[in-house]
């Protein structure tokens, strides 16, 4: 079993034991579940950046209504009603199954709200369809998340559930990030989202053909039995989970919070401005998209494979440092797009070293804050730790259009974004900072236990 203070890697099946476990019904489910999750998230984020640029919304506008992702980092605020309580009449599905069809319900309709609405519906009404969509969206986050910690067994089987989760949730990151752009170009906007709204189907039949992973009453015995509207139970459902993690970590666990809430940094802040800069420098839809599905899409996996690989070699907390360190090359890459012009090479490698690296970071980061929850605490526990991942570069990427700007009163607009590409560049540094600290503090405590 992990070690849950030093998070130290678990062993993994050997690749054939792997293939053969996806042919397991709960395995695919975990993809199909995956898929879900990440279908919605970027068309509130860097897809809907894309969109309102085309119709030439203004820069520190897009940058403001990326706010509405926020949701995702606030989740941890409502994550206790997930864990303690069931949905009404759904709620005879499982706790969380009956969340999950609920929020996937929700975001598949705000979905398609979004698309009738669009830009000519006005910004305050479409981004407030945006913001039910991040809401829902994040509340399957913390039931998928819950369900899919719950289900493993061991952590063999965590290993495989995650990996199984984040390749439907980058081949679905993918598909918001570049298939979409066909779509755009053929159907419009209005008709692509629409679609993606609809294909929130294929969650809700994962969902249906899900098993509940824990008992109502191992969840009551974990956390004293206590009801959740009772003094104690609301207690124990908004406090309990923290005090948990800080008890089981110690002082170690606010090291964890922050390089875990600094650690991509970097993407957070660019995010918005990669669609605008995209349609400055004169790329067309369906070149994005193309690159996006051909070098992305090969990127992608290659990273998840390699990020996979480095943690049973090497450890979580190596991995997590070597992800630090590329992770901002890729913001480095920009600068020099801008730089240099419309280049494909350039483009191409670009984009490589982009989705090389939220592969590779993506896979150990999910397990290693999955390995970090307690059973009882385990919706509110992981969306703590996904929420502090994302919170502080939601925040900060609401000015990234303010920052482009302010820097075009002085330069070119290609400078501006050169400078600005590379400045997010350098705010990556303390997250390698803190992963190195935290990847000897592991290194000094097996060494201690006498873990090799």
């Amino acid at each position: 079993m992990t070690d849950k203070s030093t998070g130290t890697a678990p062993r993994k099946a050997g690749a054939g034991d792997v293939l053969r476990a996806l042919g397991q019904r709960r395995v695919l489910i975990t993809l199909l579940l995956g898929l879900g999750s990440g279908l919605p998230f970027l068309l509130t984020g860097a897809t809907l950046s894309l969109w309102l640029a085309e119709g030439d919304v203004a820069l520190s506008a897009i940058g403001f209504i990326s706010w509405v992702g926020l949701a995702y980092s606030f989740k941890f605020v409502w994550a206790p009603v997930v864990d303690r309580f069931d949905v009404p009449l759904l709620g005879r599905l499982g706790r969380r199954r009956g969340w999950m069809l609920l929020s996937q319900l929700v975001v598949g309709g705000a979905l398609i709200a979004m698309a009738l609405i669009g830009p000519e519906g006005g910004l305050t009404a479409l981004g407030i369809a945006a913001l039910v969509t991040a809401f829902a969206s994040a509340t399957q986050d913390i039931a998928v998340d819950a369900w899919r910690i719950e289900s493993a067994d061991n952590d063999e089987d965590m290993a495989l559930l995650t990996s199984a989760y984040q390749l439907g949730y980058r081949s679905a990151i993918l598909a918001g990030n570049a298939l979409i752009l066909f779509f755009a170009a053929w159907f419009g906007w209005s008709g692509a989202y629409a679609i993606w709204g609809a294909a929130m189907a294929i969650a809700v039949g994962a969902t249906l053909f899900a098993k509940e992973p824990v008992d109502r009453g191992e969840i009551a015995a974990a956390t004293g039995g206590a009801a959740p509207w009772t003094p104690r139970g609301m207690f124990d459902a908004v406090v309990g989970p923290f005090i948990n993690f800080v008890k089981t970590h110690r002082a170690a666990a606010f090291l964890m919070l922050a390089a875990i809430s600094l650690y991509r940094l970097p993407d957070f802040v660019m995010g918005p401005m990669v669609g605008p800069f995209y349609i400055d420098l004169g790329l067309t839809k369906e070149a994005i998209g193309a690159m996006r599905l051909s070098v992305g899409l090969v990127a992608a996996f290659v990273g998840i494979a390699a990020g996979g690989l480095s943690a049973v070699r090497f450890g979580f907390g190596a991995t997590l440092l070597i992800g630090a360190l590329i992770g901002p090359m890729s913001n480095l890459g920009y600068t020099l797009m801008a730089m240099a012009g419309l280049s494909t090479p350039m483009f191409a490698g670009v984009l490589f070293v982009e989705n090389f690296s939220e592969g590779f970071a993506g896979a150990a980061l999910v397990a290693y804050m999955s390995s970090l929850t307690g059973i009882g605490y385990t919706a509110t526990q992981y969306a703590l730790l996904s929420s502090f991942y994302a919170l502080l570069g939601k925040f900060l990427k609401g000015f990234s259009g303010v920052a482009v700007e302010g820097l075009e009163q002085g330069y070119s607009l290609m400078t501006a974004y050169a400078l600005f590409f590379a400045g997010t560049a350098l705010v990556g540094v303390p997250a390698v900072i803190l992963c190195w600290i935290l990847d000897r503090r592991n290194r000094r405590l097996k060494a201690e236990l006498g873990v090799t």
